[in-house]
């Protein structure tokens, strides 16, 4: 039955026509809760009651994987739940934290397990995007953030004085260079494949070089410079910095005097750093991107109910004010709207720093990915032969553009070929049918550093950007693809190179159509003979249009550990290379 109200006579201001009764009744009532009371407690000093048992002995359990940085604030969080016995469903809630590199869980979901974890909090939904894209990946549901904190970079004083701090602001370009022009002033960063901050602020990076002329090679000189100082991991970053202010340990070449990483982490640093140790911190003025702390449910179908809804309790619990302030506590923000002056103090920053500055809009996965793939290419050096289609079909024109097939491709492969330094290895393939005599392909430009210099004075550079240029469609040219595919692999496994990321790129718009060649079961035969652990060349193969077959793609690239990739407009050749350069790299190939 539902709570009903008093007559109004008998409520608040009125009079109880009864008050002898009412009276004792009352005395009588009281003095039967007294007699209970007394009872039950004996009783329950005796063990036969036990109030609360089921908070003891069966509650809700559940376990948090959170990021390293976020554990401590959620382990404090999971015992003042437990003290103040929050309940869900009337069961309460038995909470454990655990810390977890976020890049690590990534993985464990990316390879279709589940981690020992009810709850993931990543630092960054850059990791939730990645695992929800991967159909092959345990599925992980958001049901909200816990907290923000933005990307900057933080300098120990000396360095941070030289650069005019506070007062004067830098974009993240800006801010990157400067160390780049000055040796005493060293900048070391996360590994962004491991690291949401270090990819969060060199997809910032990206962003910024793109709008300035040879941008590009700047981004990349940096990231080639930043890839001889990167850490594992944010925390180990921080261990990178001098130890104390000793000439010694300021002018150790394995120190570094700026690091990229977040509020949170200067804050944190700077409560326990010794007087005069602490750190000043920039945050660029072109936007600081923040990790966000994505609040998830792992592979939901096998939580039970209550362990569901105990997993929503405790996110909400979290947004109450005590433990907001908690994670304040801790260097976090809490709202996107409010910088704390005290944070912003403690972590290192000042006016007119634009600490309260909206937040950069989020990375796309585009974006992120191409950042990716650049670190790889960068990083690693690459050694790679791309196969282009040149079959009638790519004169083809792609909708809504006014341009073939074979021009948006051609201007794709220059941008892409933008992103690699003089020492990686860029060759160029074409192929149709009968090119050469009898074979389907003719070498327009042979796989070498794409630095060396010609006796014409042209760089292999100038060679390739100017054979991309001509690359044109074969009139009546059909496609030769499986022939060329085995011959080109056959050369890329034979010249490979020890050290470097090996692979070999094929670019198609169509299917094979040359009926005098092997048969695709013999070309997958010859592709798995070829590839081996001691010489490892993934071939990365690209349905480009309508007509080509994605999933023969696939199958063919996968016989050599490589992938298959299909882009309806041949603009997007660009990044998917990038991105199947990333996959195959993480796959263990040879670095």
């Amino acid at each position: 039955m539902g709570r009903h109200s008093l007559p109004d006579q008998y409520g608040a201001g009125g009079s109880d026509p009864r008050p002898r009764l009412r009276r004792r009744t009352v005395a009588v009532a009281t003095a039967l809760v007294l007699t209970i009371a007394g009872g039950a407690a004996a009783a329950v000093r005796s063990g036969l009651l036990s109030f609360g048992s089921a908070c003891r002995d069966h509650p809700v359990r559940l376990t948090v994987a959170a990021s390293p940085d976020m554990a401590p604030a959620l382990t404090v969080a999971a015992k003042q739940a437990k003290d103040s016995g929050l309940t869900s469903d009337g069961q309460c809630l038995a909470v454990s934290v655990t810390a977890h590199e976020s890049s690590k869980v990534a993985e464990t979901l990316a390879a279709g397990k589940t981690p020992d974890a009810q709850v993931w909090v990543a630092d960054s939904d850059l990791w939730v995007q990645r695992i929800t894209a991967d159909r092959k990946a345990t599925r992980v549901t958001p049901v909200g953030n816990v907290a923000s904190t933005p990307v900057g970079v933080a300098m120990v004083p000396a360095a941070a004085k030289s650069l005019g701090w506070p007062k004067k602001t830098y974009s993240w370009l800006e801010l990157a260079g400067a160390t780049l022009q000055d040796d005493s002033l060293r900048l070391g960063a996360a590994d962004p494949v491991r690291s949401a901050t270090g990819l969060l602020a060199l997809t910032q990076i990206g962003a910024a070089a793109a709008g300035v002329k040879d941008g590009d090679t700047q981004a990349a000189a940096l990231m080639k410079t930043l890839s001889q100082r990167a850490s594992d991991t944010d925390a180990q970053v921080l261990e990178t910095l001098p130890r104390d202010t000793s000439g010694a340990e300021q002018g150790s070449p394995e120190r570094n005097h700026a690091v990229v990483v977040t509020e949170q982490a200067s804050f944190t640093y700077n409560a326990s750093a010794d007087a005069g140790t602490g750190l000043d911190l920039f945050y660029p003025k072109d936007g600081s991107p923040r990790l966000d702390y994505p609040y998830t449910l792992v592979d939901k179908t096998r939580l039970s109910t209550d362990e569901s809804r105990a997993a929503i309790r405790f996110m909400t619990y979290l947004r109450r004010p005590e433990q907001q302030k908690l994670l304040q506590k801790h260097g976090f923000r809490t709202s996107d709207y409010d910088a704390p002056q005290t944070l912003v103090t403690a972590a290192g920053g000042s006016s007119p720093q634009p600490f309260a500055e909206p937040a950069a809009r989020p990375a796309s996965d585009t974006a992120a990915e191409e950042t990716l793939g650049t670190w790889t290419i960068t990083v690693q050096s690459a050694r790679l032969t791309t196969v282009v289609d040149a079959s009638s079909s790519m004169s083809e024109p792609v909708p809504g553009t006014g341009r073939s097939r074979m021009d948006v491709t051609k201007s794709s492969l220059l941008q892409a070929l933008a992103t690699f330094t003089p020492e990686d290895e860029i060759g160029l393939w074409e192929f149709s049918t009968e090119l050469d005599g009898d074979k389907d392909y003719r070498v327009l430009v042979p796989t070498e550093r794409l630095g060396d210099t010609a006796s014409d004075g042209n760089t292999q550079r100038d060679r390739l950007s100017a054979a991309f240029g001509d690359l044109s469609p074969v009139p009546n040219g059909a496609t030769g693809l499986y022939d060329t595919t085995l011959a080109a692999y056959r050369q890329a496994t034979a010249s490979y190179v020890k050290g470097k990321f090996n692979a070999l790129v094929v670019l198609t718009d169509g299917v094979n159509q040359d009926p005098g060649s092997i048969s695709r079961a013999t070309l997958l035969t010859e592709l798995q003979k070829l590839a081996g652990p001691e010489h490892p060349v993934p071939l990365i193969m690209i349905a480009v249009g309508p007509d080509a077959d994605r999933e023969e793609a696939d199958q063919i690239a996968r016989a050599t550990g490589g992938s298959g990739q299909s882009v309806t407009d041949p603009s997007q050749i660009h990044t998917v290379i990038l991105k199947a350069i990333v996959a195959a790299g993480t796959q263990g190939g040879e670095r």
